[in-house]
């Protein structure tokens, strides 16, 4: 299955639009990694204990969703967009969407 982040697929012929699909997945803050934040905040220099989380997310979220486009007989999904949100004080939720499409 193609993903693309794109409008349109080189060489590909989109016949028909089958519609929105998304995945998602919630993580939760771990506690180590907030106490080194909060170091890091009192001594300054850059936080990258959450970045370094976040790629584990973001796999898991697209991971979650060929399930819907293979069931619609999809052959790729385009215009795939990743947001998050904070469900909770320590949880964020990523999730990542897309246009399933027939193609020629």
């Amino acid at each position: 299955m193609i993903l693309s982040s794109t409008e349109t697929i080189p060489g590909r012929e989109v016949v028909e639009i089958l519609g929105l699909v998304r995945g998602n997945t919630v993580r939760a803050r771990h506690l180590g990694r907030d106490i080194s934040a909060a170091f890091r905040h009192i001594v300054g220099g850059e936080i990258d204990e959450y970045p370094r989380a976040r790629p584990g997310a973001g796999g898991r979220a697209p991971a979650r969703r060929p399930a819907r486009p293979r069931a619609l007989g999809a052959a790729a999904v385009r215009v795939v967009r990743f947001s998050s949100a904070g469900v909770m004080k320590t949880a964020a939720e990523v999730i990542a969407s897309g246009t399933a499409v027939r193609r020629a």
